[in-house]
């Protein structure tokens, strides 16, 4: 009894430090975990996560498995990477729902194009995600390269902004995003949108930078004639790919990055549409 109690007010001193930012440090969620017990950390914190790593019991690797029924290969609704995306979007429910209020994009649209950059990266990632996020329940944010919830390049952040605010652009959807992308003309523009993308206590930036994107895409697939609304699927696979992937004509293909959940091989598209068309998390609305 006295191990988990400990257990437990290790991993409450650590849910605290991240809300208060004491363990932020800028680079990629795996980066900053690759290098949790090396001499760069502070002592504390060196401590802290070396204790966590001696008493949480990792999963012996023999015969481990995502599949929460122990079996070889599973569904992905039936992995333990699924079960913390699950939560984390749960925790984040108002925000998403807030930002499909502000930029029409449905709540179920937004998370199908995190839910396979989130499993994406529990997967690559195993002994980070058993001995971190699956106990916290707890989305990973991304911030080297690919940042947020999502995994948006800040360039691409960049282009959505631009698209925002230029009528004359193929992408441009109307007047209604440039008041939500607004800065201080004071601030340090790569500054702020960074930290709008990396903040792990707010996830709001992420989400709407996201959303934007999807409303991009579609605004420039609905001027050349086709209608992206039921396709979350090719959403998802031009999302991963960028804009300049985004090519509107009359049979799109399903692809993208190539995820292994639970022992199944799915593309980045095909995820995000199994997942919106599943019963998943049904209060997300599509």
């Amino acid at each position: 009894m006295l191990l988990f109690a400990c257990i437990g007010l290790l991993f409450t001193t650590v849910f605290v430090g991240m809300q208060f930012g004491l363990f932020n440090v800028r680079g990629s969620i795996d980066a900053r975990n690759s290098s949790i017990l090396t001499a760069t950390t502070s002592p504390a914190h060196t401590s802290l996560m070396a204790l966590i790593m001696n008493l949480v019991p990792a999963s012996p690797p023999a015969g481990d498995t995502s599949c929460t029924g122990g079996q070889a290969t599973c569904a992905w609704p039936e992995t333990r990477e699924w079960a913390v995306v699950a939560g984390g979007l749960a925790k984040d429910l108002p925000l998403i729902e807030r930002v499909a209020a502000e930029t029409g994009v449905s709540p179920r649209t937004i998370a199908a194009v995190v839910v396979p950059e989130q499993l994406r990266f529990f997967t690559s990632e195993r002994e980070v995600f058993k001995r971190y996020f699956e106990p916290l329940k707890i989305l990973g944010s991304l911030s080297k390269f690919s940042l947020g919830v999502s995994g948006i390049k800040q360039e691409t952040a960049q282009v959505i902004e631009d698209h925002a605010n230029d009528p004359a652009s193929p992408y441009y959807h109307g007047p209604e995003a440039a008041h939500l992308l607004a800065y201080d003309p004071a601030a340090n523009h790569d500054e702020v949108l960074f930290n709008r993308l990396t903040d792990e206590k707010d996830h709001y930036y992420s989400y709407l930078y996201t959303a934007l994107f999807i409303k991009e895409i579609m605004a420039q697939w609905k001027r050349a004639g086709y209608d992206l609304s039921g396709r979350p699927d090719i959403v998802a696979t031009i999302f991963n790919i960028g804009f300049g992937g985004s090519l509107p004509h009359v049979d799109p293909t399903v692809g993208g990055s190539l995820i292994t959940v639970g022992g199944v091989d799915y593309t980045f598209g095909s995820l995000a549409g199994a997942f919106y068309r599943s019963g998943e998390l049904a209060w997300l609305r599509p």
